[in-house]
């Protein structure tokens, strides 16, 4: 394992080494064997004292309530613990479970943390011991914790575990009617048709058996719509009435954080920021994740103190259900706090994860670490002290399960900098690793080393999947790869999902699949951008001079079908099908003229904007959403088809909604926007029928992890895994079952 981990992994047959005069040393594992398993991590050392984290993973029968022991050799004391109670008697140390951590399920894992004070030298404890039982289990490796599976995941109908969604019924107003749409599930692609009801009447003279939509001439605003789905002759039970756009949107009520004042005497406001949806309360609707940023956000190049980061969750009526505050431990800025919301574990109900620290306080107000610990230091950097990943229930905002973030912090130098710019960015992503059920994806740094750690939630507990570090052996064309986010897709079509890590991608079994060697990015696509050719494709851009500027490659392999000379930094770019004139999706970006086709060559006018995409019209070829509107490109100028009245986009010159993509009705897109004084958030849905019938894309595994992932960093628009565009075929079933 590589040193510049900091990481020293105790077991109780094992020779220690000794950490004097601040140099970290390692220890040989023992074999393997039942019981418990502990990994202790010295995560910064100064002259007398020191910062450790103790992950301990319980490999017998599950337990609930815990104490962990230990003996000091040289004198070590602890003087300050988070996340368990730690009492020392001489050499002897114990630590006992707190109430968020107080069952370990058979191979599931706790974590806590300490400050310590040392004299001459510093050396490693010799063994640990779990409720009295000796911890002898083999430790993690710097490579995957887990086996690659050998054999692909079942094929039979519904491997993938996906959302049990209601109709997501909407009526628009639209001219002197409404548009009202609804969602066709993954789980019923052919054979079942629709009744819709205005009130008692049903407005439709025959089962509707394509597009799920139906313009309802002439009907008063405001009209109450129900619809029900006719299988085999036979109509169903009517689905939840139909949620009113009687203006062409819908206003979510918020709760705005108080605004503060920081150390240094400057004063800062909240506004709302991304968002994210899932099911937190398991009834079939989704609910809205909403991250607060206050006015003085800092990119990670900039010094300064920022105010606290709050994340919400609100019904679509506007009820908050719970406010996270991450304490002043977290800095607030697009490169720091990346939430994910998904069904982890399957229970119907999606949890919510995200980096914590000392003073993050839950939904329910449980305390992780210390309340009174400041690890800022005079530049606002925040560059020590503990750092963790935890899980939140989704529906009371309590705390799940919280475990030592990895990867972990280290030497700040080690990533790039010394000042604390590139130790702290970060990125998050949901991905099925097993085909079957999602795992949570957390990265640390991109521009010079990168690692990925997946976990999985199950039973209630986080444990490690794998994690991937560029610094180790066989990874190194990682290294600088990475982007401003990424992207999550199966690109070897083995069932399984992969990392698009920016230039690199990592296989679902942890180890590195390919590289292009292209370098860091702001913008990546992955899809189905080429449906002339088989498989996935990828266009990303570049910003060193010495590289393409853009370039389109075959996702599986990453050989480089096309790319434009290098011109320096490439900033944005975009890939979609946007002009039917052309087959497949069309390429551009800010540094390059033209518009390329799936060949590379110019086939006309760039758009006047590189940003978001959003699905609005009737037909499956997509508009391009920038700012506050939403465009129809043409080859002699924009047609504008949305202007968002009273609302703010986000991310400085970024300007992006707080989210887009099919959260509701029909497979088109809604676009989410903040109100200006940032007390609603804004859902508009379209007016315009359409005649193409397509599942929620919701129900495909490609687009829905992207709909979690795009909050991460420099937000991207999401590609389902299979190509909507002019003269697209039928869409494929979904091979997935509802949780």
């Amino acid at each position: 394992m590589h040193p510049s981990r900091h990481r020293l992994i105790l077991l109780a047959a094992t020779t220690a080494a000794t950490v004097v005069a601040g140099t970290l040393g390692t220890v040989v594992a023992s074999a393997a064997a039942v019981g418990c398993r502990v990994d202790y991590q010295i995560t910064n050392q100064w002259q007398g004292g020191f910062g450790a984290n103790i992950a301990v993973t319980n490999l017998g029968d599950p337990v609930s309530g815990w104490a962990l022991t230990w003996s000091y050799a040289a004198g070590q004391q602890v003087t300050q613990a988070w996340n368990a109670v730690v009492a020392q008697s001489g050499a002897q140390v114990t630590a006992r479970n707190v109430d968020h951590n107080v069952a370990i399920a058979t191979n599931g894992s706790a974590s806590f943390g300490f400050n310590g004070s040392w004299t001459g030298s510093n050396p490693v404890p010799g063994g640990f011991a779990l409720n009295g039982t000796t911890c002898t289990g083999a430790p993690p490796t710097d490579g995957p914790t887990t086996p690659p599976p050998t054999t692909p995941p079942p094929t039979s109908a519904g491997v993938v575990q996906m959302e049990d969604l209601d109709r997501g019924l909407v009526s628009v107003r639209s001219g002197s009617g409404n548009l009202v749409s609804w969602r066709l599930l993954g789980t019923e692609t052919s054979g079942v048709a629709f009744n819709l009801y205005r009130g008692s009447t049903r407005v439709n003279a025959s089962p509707i058996t394509g597009a799920t939509n139906h313009l309802d001439s002439g009907a008063a605003a405001g009209s109450a719509y129900t619809v029900r789905a006719v299988v085999g002759g036979a109509e169903q039970a009517a689905s939840a009435p139909a949620l009113q756009f009687g203006a062409g949107y819908l206003d979510v009520p918020l709760q705005v954080p108080a605004g503060g004042s920081t150390p240094s005497g400057e004063s800062y406001s909240y506004s709302a920021s991304d968002a994210s949806v899932g099911d937190l309360n398991g009834d079939g609707s989704y609910e809205i994740v909403l991250k607060w940023e206050p006015s003085n956000a800092k990119d990670n190049s900039q010094s300064g103190y920022t105010g606290n980061v709050y994340v919400d969750a609100y019904t679509l009526t506007g009820t908050r259900l719970w406010r996270v505050d991450l304490g002043r431990n977290i800095r607030a800025g697009a490169h720091y706090t990346q939430f994910q919301v998904y069904d982890y574990d399957g229970d119907g109900r999606a949890e919510v994860a995200m980096k914590t620290a000392d003073g993050t306080r839950s939904g329910t107000g449980q305390l992780i670490g210390s309340s009174s610990a400041d690890h800022r230091n005079s530049s606002g950097y925040v560059l020590s002290g503990p750092e963790y990943l935890t899980m939140f229930n989704g529906q009371t905002g309590a705390i799940a399960s919280t475990v030592t973030y990895d990867p972990p912090r280290g030497t700040v130098s080690s990533w790039g900098d010394s000042y604390g710019n590139r130790v702290d960015r970060f990125l998050a992503g949901t991905a099925y690793l097993d085909g079957q059920r999602p795992s949570l994806i957390m990265a640390r740094g991109y521009y010079t080393r990168a690692v990925i750690a997946a976990w999985d939630f199950r039973n209630g507990t986080l444990t490690r999947r794998w994690t991937f570090d560029s610094n180790s052996s066989g990874n190194g064309a990682a290294a600088g790869q990475g982007n401003h986010q990424l992207s999550v897709a199966d690109v070897d079509a083995d069932g399984r999902q992969e990392i698009v890590y920016g230039a690199a991608t990592i296989d679902d079994n942890g180890r590195l699949l390919h590289s292009t060697g292209n370098g860091h990015g702001d913008a990546l696509h992955v899809g189905d951008l080429d449906p002339g050719r088989a498989g996935l494709e990828v266009f990303k851009v570049d910003e060193d001079a010495s590289r393409p500027s853009s370039y389109f490659a075959d996702a599986r392999t990453g050989q480089v079908l096309w790319s434009t000379p290098a011109s320096g930094d490439n900033g944005r770019g975009v890939s979609a099908d946007i002009w039917a004139g052309s087959p497949g999706a069309e390429s551009w970006s800010s540094a390059v003229a033209g518009l390329a086709n799936t060949r590379g060559q110019n086939v006309g006018r760039k758009p006047s904007s590189a940003n978001f995409l959003a699905w609005w019209d009737g037909d499956p070829v997509r508009e391009l959403l920038d700012g506050t509107k939403i465009d129809k490109y043409g080859t002699g100028g924009e047609t504008r088809l949305l202007d968002g009245s009273g609302v703010a986009s986000n991310n400085g010159t970024k300007s992006t909604p707080a989210l887009s993509g099919d959260i509701l009705g029909d497979w088109r897109e809604e676009v989410i926007w903040r109100t200006t004084d940032s007390r609603a958030l804004r859902i508009y849905s379209t007016p315009t029928p359409t005649s193409t019938r397509i599942y929620t894309l919701m129900h495909d595994p490609q687009y829905r992890v992207a709909i979690a992932w795009q909050n991460t960093a420099y937000n991207q628009p999401p590609h389902p895994g299979f190509f909507i565009g002019s003269a697209m075929g039928t869409p494929p079933t979904p091979d997935i079952h509802l949780r």
